[in-house]
This record gives C-alpha cells, sequence and structure tokens, in this order.
C-alpha cells in the first residue's frame, strides 16, 4: 500500500454468506474525494484531525510569537497548548490532541505554506514543542504541577476569614488538597458537622504528607556539569535547596490548618461541650461525695447517740447496783454496829476473862461472815434469846471460816499435786538438792553480775550458775532461777541461817582489811585519805552484807549485826614484798582498784619493769597481788562472756 492510499473495510453481501474484508480504493471518483481531505498547504488531513478542532481553546497567535524559546522554563506549558482552565485535571489523551492540534494550526510547513515567514532558530514552535516533551512526561509534568504559575501559595486574610469562615477555607484547602499523597482529602465541612467528621479533618491535616517537590526550580542542570565532581556539586545544592522549600511549603500548610483551627467555631463549641460535661461529671462527683459524707456523717451521728445512750444506761445501771451496794452496806455496817452494841452492852455473854476475849473475837468473825440477811436475824434472835442466839452464831461463823480453810487447802493441794506430776522419763529433782547454799551464793552473785536489761539474763544466770556450780550433778533452769530469785525476795529473811554466815563472812573480812591496810612509803597519803579509804571499804563490805544476808535468809538463821564503822587507824608500815598469802585473800578496795586502772594506762606493755612500777602505785599491794588481781578480772569476763554465748 502507498502512502497516499488509505485500506478501508467494504461490506459485500453475499447471498449465502457476509464475509468482511479489505480492499484498496482506486479510481478517479476516490482520488476526487480525497482531494477535498487536504489541507489548504496540501497537507493531508485524517478524520481524527477534525475531532482535535474541539480540544483545548484558542491561542492567541500575538502571545505565541511573544515566547522567547530560551526562556521556556518561565513559560506557561498549560497556556501554550490550550489547556489554561484544565491545567493540572487534563489527561494525557488531552494533551496529546491539544498538541497535535496545535502543530496542525502552527506547524512551520503550515505556516511556510501560507506565505508566512519563519525563523527556524527562533520560532515560537519550539516552545509548544517544549511544553508538550513536559506535560506528556509523567516525570517532567510532576515537576512543572508542583511549581504550577497559576497556583496560589498564599494565606487568607483575618479579615477574609471572619467575613466567610467556611466558604474561604473550604476554597484554600480544596486547592491544597492537590498535593495530599493520600487519596480521598476530607472536606473541611460547614458548620452543621459532626464532631468526628472535624477531628478527622484536622488529624489528616496536621499529619499532611505532600508529594510537591520542586526540581523544576533548579537554577542549574546537572547534566551540563563537565565532570563527574561538577556534576556532584551541582546536585548537592540543588537538593539542599529542594530540601529548603520543601520545608517552607510544610510551614504554610501547618499555618493554614492552625488558622483554621484557631478561628473553628466548631472547635470552640465542642472544647466548651466537653468543658461542660468535664464540670457537670466534676458537679455530680461532688455531689455524690457530698452526699455519701452526709450520709457517713449521719451514720457517724446515730452511732455516737446510740452510743451514747449505751453509756447513759450503763451509767445508770452501775449508779444503781452503786447506790444499791452503798445502801447495802449502810445496812450491813448499821447490823454490825448493832450487833457490836448489844454484844457489849451484854458483856459478850462471857462467864470470865476468858470467854469475853473469845467472844470478843467471835463478834468479829460473825461480822465478816455473816451476810446481812444472817445479821438482821441474829439480832432479832438475840433480843429474845441473847446468849444462846450468840453462841449458836458464834458456832456458825466458825464452822464458815473453817470450811473456807478447807476448800482453800484443798485448791492448793490440786495445784501442787497437779505442778509435782513429773513426765515418764524424767527424773525428779528435790528442792534441796538443786538449790544448795552454794547454789544461792552462785545465784545472788549472777543477779549481781548480769543486771536487769541483760538479753536473756535468766537464761545467761542458769548458764553461769551450771558453770561454776561444785559437783554439776544436778542443773538448773531460767524458770527454776526465776521462780528461787522470786522466793528469796519474797522468803522471811529472819529465820535464814544464810545471813549469819555471810554477816560473819562479812565482819571478818572487814576486820582483815583493816588490819592489812597501809600506807606506801613512795606514795604517801593522808589522814583524810586513809579515813576515806576505811569508810569506802565499811560500805563495800556493807554491800556484800546486804547481799549475803539476802542468801543467809534461806536457812532460817537470824542476820549477823552490821560491822560497825571502825575508827581512822594509822597506817601501818608495810613494804610491797609482803607476803602472797596474806594480799591475795584481802578484798581490794575501789581505791586500790582505780589505782590498779590508772597505773596500768600510765605504764603501757612497752615500759621496762610494767608491774614493777604498777605495784610501787598502789599501796599495801605487791607485783604479784596486781598480776592475780588482773587475772581475776580477766577470767571473770571471760566467764561472762561464755555464759552468754552458752546462751545464744
Amino acid at each position: 500500500m502507498t502512502s497516499g492510499t488509505v485500506a478501508t473495510a467494504v461490506e459485500v453481501q453475499l447471498p449465502l454468506k457476509v464475509v468482511r474484508r479489505k480492499i484498496e480504493r482506486v479510481g478517479l471518483a476516490y482520488f476526487a474525494q480525497r482531494r477535498q481531505f487536504l489541507a489548504p498547504g496540501g497537507v493531508e488531513r485524517s478524520e481524527s484531525d477534525e475531532k482535535l478542532e474541539g480540544v483545548g481553546e484558542e491561542v492567541d497567535i500575538s502571545y505565541l510569537k511573544s515566547l522567547d524559546p530560551k526562556e521556556w522554563k518561565d513559560q506557561d506549558h498549560y497556556a501554550i497548548l490550550g489547556l489554561g482552565k484544565l491545567r493540572y485535571e487534563a489527561s494525557e489523551d488531552d494533551i496529546r490532541r491539544a498538541y497535535r492540534r496545535m502543530v496542525l494550526l502552527h506547524h512551520p510547513d503550515k505556516r511556510k505554506a501560507k506565505g508566512e515567514e519563519v525563523i527556524q532558530d527562533d520560532d515560537y514552535f519550539t516552545c509548544i514543542t517544549k511544553a508538550y516533551e513536559i506535560l506528556g512526561t509523567s516525570k517532567p509534568r510532576r515537576s512543572f504541577d508542583s511549581v504550577d504559575p497559576e497556583f496560589d501559595d498564599s494565606l487568607p486574610s483575618q479579615n477574609d476569614i471572619d467575613n466567610d469562615y467556611f466558604g474561604v477555607l473550604n476554597k484554600y484547602f480544596t486547592l491544597n488538597g492537590r498535593w495530599s499523597e493520600k487519596p480521598h482529602v476530607p472536606a473541611f465541612g460547614q458548620v452543621d458537622a459532626k464532631r468526628e467528621e472535624v477531628e478527622r479533618f484536622y488529624n489528616f491535616w496536621y499529619d499532611f504528607k505532600s508529594w510537591r517537590e520542586f526540581s523544576y526550580l533548579d537554577e542549574e542542570d546537572k547534566e551540563k556539569g563537565q565532570d563527574r565532581d561538577e556534576r556532584r556539586w551541582i546536585e548537592k545544592e540543588n537538593r539542599a535547596a529542594r530540601i529548603k522549600r520543601k520545608k517552607e511549603e510544610m510551614s504554610r500548610i501547618r499555618a493554614l490548618v492552625d488558622l483554621a483551627y484557631n478561628n473553628d467555631k466548631r472547635i470552640q463549641r465542642f472544647k466548651q461541650e466537653e468543658k461542660d460535661r468535664k464540670a457537670a461529671a466534676k458537679r455530680a462527683k461532688m455531689d455524690a461525695a457530698q452526699a455519701q459524707k452526709a450520709e457517713a456523717d449521719r451514720a457517724i451521728r446515730e452511732a455516737a447517740l446510740a452510743k451514747e445512750k449505751a453509756e447513759k444506761a450503763e451509767q445508770k445501771r452501775i449508779e444503781q447496783i452503786r447506790i444499791e451496794r452503798e445502801q447495802q452496806k449502810k445496812l450491813l455496817k448499821k447490823e454490825r454496829k448493832t450487833l457490836r452494841d448489844k454484844v457489849k452492852d451484854c458483856k459478850y455473854y462471857a462467864k470470865n476473862d476468858k470467854d469475853q476475849l473469845k467472844h470478843m473475837e467471835g463478834t468479829e468473825k460473825i461480822c465478816e461472815t455473816f451476810n446481812l440477811a444472817e445479821l438482821q436475824a441474829l439480832n432479832k434472835a438475840m433480843e429474845t434469846k441473847g446468849r444462846e442466839s450468840f453462841v449458836a452464831a458464834l458456832q456458825t461463823a466458825e464452822q464458815k471460816i473453817a470450811a473456807e480453810l478447807e476448800e482453800i487447802n484443798q485448791t492448793q493441794a490440786k495445784k501442787i499435786t497437779s505442778s509435782a506430776v513429773t513426765p515418764k522419763g524424767v527424773k525428779e529433782v528435790k528442792k534441796n538438792e538443786l538449790w544448795s547454799n552454794e547454789n544461792v551464793q552462785l545465784l545472788i552473785k549472777a543477779v549481781n553480775l548480769f543486771p536487769a536489761g541483760t538479753a536473756q539474763r535468766w537464761d545467761v544466770i542458769a548458764t553461769f550458775i551450771n558453770q561454776h556450780s561444785p559437783g554439776n550433778t544436778v542443773l538448773v533452769n531460767a524458770r527454776d532461777v526465776l521462780n528461787k530469785a522470786k522466793a528469796l525476795q519474797n522468803t522471811d529473811h529472819s529465820k535464814s541461817s544464810l545471813k549469819t554466815q555471810a554477816n560473819d563472812a562479812a565482819f571478818a573480812s572487814f576486820e582483815k582489811s583493816k588490819k592489812d591496810v597501809q600506807t606506801c612509803k613512795d606514795i604517801t597519803l593522808g589522814e583524810e585519805t586513809t579515813a576515806q579509804a576505811s569508810k569506802e571499804n565499811v560500805k563495800q563490805n556493807g554491800v556484800d552484807h546486804k547481799l549475803n544476808n539476802q542468801s543467809a535468809k534461806q536457812n532460817g538463821t537470824a542476820p549477823a549485826p552490821a560491822p560497825a564503822a571502825p575508827a581512822a587507824a594509822a597506817p601501818a608500815p608495810a613494804t610491797n614484798g609482803s607476803s602472797g598469802g596474806g594480799a591475795a585473800s584481802k578484798t581490794w578496795t575501789k581505791e586500790e582498784q582505780a589505782l590498779l586502772e590508772q597505773a596500768i594506762k600510765t605504764y603501757p606493755t612497752t615500759t621496762p619493769d610494767r608491774w614493777d612500777c604498777i605495784a610501787a602505785c598502789i599501796p599495801n599491794r605487791s607485783k604479784k597481788d596486781c598480776l592475780r588481781r588482773v587475772k581475776e578480772l580477766v577470767e571473770l569476763v571471760n566467764s561472762k562472756k561464755e555464759a552468754q554465748a552458752a546462751v545464744k
């Protein structure tokens, strides 16, 4: 088929079967008809070209001729193609047909055929071609649409918003909604929009994502770079400019949304409704709390009133009982006085002094044992029978006393029997074997050694007694120690034999210490110091006397008299080298103990002949005495620690 022919399909009707075939048109009639479709310049026109005449709008030829091909970047490509009204809403087919229409009307060949002078290098048809190159491709068109010169980037003024809030903002949000990456942009709505719709609208715009980009405004084309480094530098500069414009665009969108939100009457109404709802809820909560508090106060008042009534009733009952008791006491006192007076007037119905004394005691027994009714009956009977009634009442009182004593004895016997029952396999320990004189002395010593406040005091004392008891055949526990201590505290010490022994031992110790106290030659003590030492010694022995008296009372012996304070004796000369036997048995006084402690502090372990120096500072004490005293103190402290450790 040649270039000047067009193949068309002709339907041929056959008697039997219809077949569609393509045939080539030839002949004089065809060519005559064909000439009617040729353009005035001789260019062939197709049937589709006739359809293009209704696409787009007419473009002023003077506007086209004013275009400079070199300034294509500043030109409105939609207006060049006659799509100034459709713009970004124009489809690809609209752009293609508009371009073909412009080619049919403004192609240089057609204009030359009409006799128009055409300059190839500076012809406006180049702008048409460039416009189609940009709008006919998706990416360049997107870049151009992002900087559409007809788009208004401004924000509405406050005056416009005040005049027509919903109309103005609907317009602006509709215009800017074209940049959204997400489809289905929510509408701004009207004054009667629901709260959910308004919140969805602002949530969408506060999280708005724009596809708008500004590569069309790049100042330089990186493809024009001479080398790779220059192209990278151009790309870097262009990217920085795009990011800056993108930030400005998002700030503009955010400012538009803030402007709408701050002036939205619906938001103000919703906030007021929310505020009213919260206030109503708070008010209801406060009312409920006040009602609950009032109910609680009412219940408290009722409970207080009920309690007050109950207390008053109880007080009244108690007062009534007290009054009755007082009356009973008064009546009882009156009857007793009557009985005493009657018996006294009758000289106690006695025949001799012995009977009188007996009947006097019997009168008191009757007063103590008889109740009011019995006393009244007795006084009434004595008016007629006299001595006979009194003697019978005396016998009745003695019988009552005997019965009460018998009951008390039986109760105590039961208690003793129940406490005396020992478990099977447990050896019964006699009380005399458990608390010998030595154990009692150890108990007194331990009580003074472990004062009140010691942790597990009675267990510690029991352990101390078990460790130091001679023979150690029977062990004591904390309960035995506590019971014995209470017994010693409540026992009549006038019948204890230990008291006499303790007093004798204390007086002997006092006499011995009185003879042995002497003054050292190197350390001269005055008469006042000697008298004070004797006084303290007597005081110390008095304390020992008191403690030993408590233990001595166990055996029921009479306590020995306390030693008298001796007169201040003149110090007898003695040497530090006195025999160890007498010094060892002598009691250390407080002054000697203080001197020993001070000397130990004065002469440390590094001092040569330390114990000789210490002994020289203590009157009438040798080196051996000092060493023995320190050893005793160490053993005493160690035994105390062992006793406490054994309890733990």
